[in-house]
């Protein structure tokens, strides 16, 4: 019985100091912030950010790439997308919105393995294009959708 104590007070102690340390900053997820592209989150247009994150703006538009979200959106703030590719491996996919003030809006580095889809919620000041490319074999393939907006999200 008290060996289970023991145990059990080692664990909690543990946990405690992991979760002291965390909450102080002293452990930081390095990897995840060290690869930030700030350069393509500033960019004003879609070119600009595109080249950021791709190194590249050229790209053509693919049927095996495909863009789901919504015809309207009631809140711009919150606008469900996911994003499919068939292209062969994905290297990226990068969402971006026309009418934003800063278009890049996600910027997934996809692993080897992974399949070529993502979703998530993004937010669309005004009714805009979604576009979304996907970087496979150093190529960029695009697909866009138009989403009606009838309360913006980004300040709107």
């Amino acid at each position: 019985m008290n060996m289970k104590r023991r145990v059990f007070l080692k664990g909690t102690l543990a946990s405690s100091v992991l979760g002291v340390a965390a909450g102080a900053g002293l452990l930081t997820p390095r990897m995840v912030l060290a690869a930030w592209p700030k350069d393509a989150f500033d960019a004003k247009t879609v070119d600009e950010a595109l080249n950021a994150v791709a190194g590249s703006s050229s790209h053509s538009e693919s049927g095996k790439v495909t863009v789901k979200a919504p015809d309207i959106a009631e809140n711009g703030a919150v606008v469900p997308v996911t994003i499919e590719s068939s292209v062969g491996t994905a290297e990226s996919i990068s969402i971006f919105v026309e009418g934003n003030p800063q278009p890049l809006v996600a910027n997934f580095v996809m692993h080897a393995d992974s399949t070529g889809e993502v979703s998530t919620r993004i937010k669309m000041g005004k009714t805009s294009n979604v576009v979304a490319v996907v970087k496979s074999g150093g190529k960029l393939y695009s697909a866009k959708k138009e989403v009606k907006v009838t309360i913006g999200g980004c300040g709107g």
